[in-house]
């Protein structure tokens, strides 16, 4: 049976915030919202005045970018990953016919 959500409170640029949380996913949430926190504390500390929605955008635009470019790193991986075995496949077929 599963465990009922329970509420997880995370700050956030010094903001609390509660969002309802499957027990064994709140050391994730929590984590996460640290993250989170870092990446927007350290678009607020270039010094310029700016509002909460414009820190959170541009917090959200960089994270895309990165997760962008982790998945094209990771899609390059796998076909690196599924070239090689193709090539590993064909040597082996190769022994096996001489």
């Amino acid at each position: 049976m599963n465990k009922p959500s329970e509420p997880i409170s995370v700050s956030i640029l010094d903001r609390d915030y509660q969002f309802a949380c499957e027990p064994d996913e709140a050391g994730a949430l929590k984590e996460a919202a640290a993250y989170l926190d870092e990446r927007m504390r350290s678009i607020k500390g270039v010094g310029r005045l700016m509002t909460l929605e414009r820190i959170a955008v541009m917090t959200a635009l960089n994270l895309s970018s990165e997760l962008i470019k982790l998945q094209k790193q990771e899609k390059h991986r796998i076909e690196n990953v599924d070239n090689r075995i193709r090539m590993l496949a064909d040597e082996l077929e190769d022994a096996l016919d001489e």
